[in-house]
């Protein structure tokens, strides 16, 4: 039997929202500090599960999703500079939501050919030299991308950001509950048919390819938005910076950390890398990527499906033979 049933799951999961959305009216707590480790496991959370749509519920492995970050941080920079060139605050979740659109009709646009003639690894090569060609247009894009330097925005005083806070909240909030959606819709229910045999899926009148493009421009949509979210996060956009396969990277470690095909496990993993890499970066200056790199292959080693799952499996060890076994989240 379930030890909780879903209505107290939601609860205490609005319970934690609660809190992390009360955490700025605490007297001394929203620092520097405290303030950019929450706002970048936002942004992590959002990356990570646009990843696990892709590839955790409809198994294409895309290498992709740094040139969708790219594209939906250098929409918001160049917006931004432009309609905001005389002063004022950069920041406006409808550029956020633009930039995310932005990135997912890019994804639509390049996922239809690759997804109707690619499959399995050739399918990854073939996003991970799409991540390459946008890298390369915006360094070649002279001043209208800033080249190899970005572009810039004017960083904004700390007592100004708490809207920033609370909208990154708010689209980790969504993005999870979004994940949490699909995986009990009929959408969900035929993407994870896919994933395990599209030939089966098929024969019983899925439409794969549709499918596949509308989860491929999904994840673009979310990762575009996180890569919106984290420019006002750094104030600036640069080809090295944005459009870098550590951003797909990021995603594939925090999904299989925590459970790659479930709707927490992101969640966690996004929470577990900023962790290790905030304390990488006090303790082990410019080694977190030798910590987190240790850290995925002793997972991989002992917990291949990922902290959550490896907790079910723990669970059902414990229970009497012939009782149900919970799912993980």
């Amino acid at each position: 039997m379930n030890r909780f049933g879903d209505a107290t799951k939601l609860k205490i999961a609005a319970a934690v929202v609660l809190a992390f959305a009360l955490v700025p009216f605490i007297p001394g707590v929203l620092d520097h500090y405290v303030f950019f480790y929450l706002f970048l496991v936002f942004v992590y959370v959002v990356l990570a599960q646009s990843w696990n749509i892709v590839a955790g519920y409809t198994g294409q492995i895309s290498l992709a999703q740094h040139a969708f970050f790219g594209i939906g941080g250098y929409t918001t920079a160049l917006i931004a500079t432009t309609l905001f060139a005389d002063g004022g605050s950069y920041f406006n979740p409808l550029l956020l939501l633009g930039s995310g659109v932005v990135a997912a009709l890019f994804a639509c646009a390049i996922g239809t050919p690759l997804l109707s003639k690619l499959a399995g690894d050739y399918f990854a090569l073939g996003t991970l030299g799409f991540g390459e060609i946008v890298r390369v247009i915006l360094i070649k894009g002279g001043s209208f991308t800033g080249g190899s330097g970005g572009v810039s925005m004017s960083p904004e005083p700390f007592d100004t950001l708490k809207p920033h806070y609370w909208v990154g909240l708010l689209l980790a909030v969504a993005s999870t509950a979004g994940v949490y959606a699909l995986a009990r819709s009929r959408l969900g229910l035929a993407l994870m048919a896919i994933r395990e045999d599209p030939i089966a899926a098929s024969a019983s009148g899925v439409h794969v390819l549709r499918f596949k493009v509308m989860a491929f421009g999904a994840g673009g949509f979310l990762a575009g938005l996180a890569g919106s979210l984290y420019a006002f996060y750094v104030f600036s956009v640069s080809p090295g910076g944005f459009v870098n396969l550590t951003w797909t990277l990021y995603p594939i470690l925090m999904c299989v950390m925590g459970g790659n095909g479930t709707v927490l496990g992101p969640v966690l993993g996004a929470f577990v890398m900023t962790a290790v890499f905030s304390a990488g970066n006090i303790w082990l200056p410019g080694a977190h990527p030798i910590v987190s790199g240790a850290l995925i292959i002793l997972v991989m080693l002992f917990m291949p499906n990922g902290f959550l799952q490896a907790r079910s499996n723990r669970q059902a060890a414990k229970r009497p033979q012939g009782e149900a076994v919970a799912t993980s989240p």
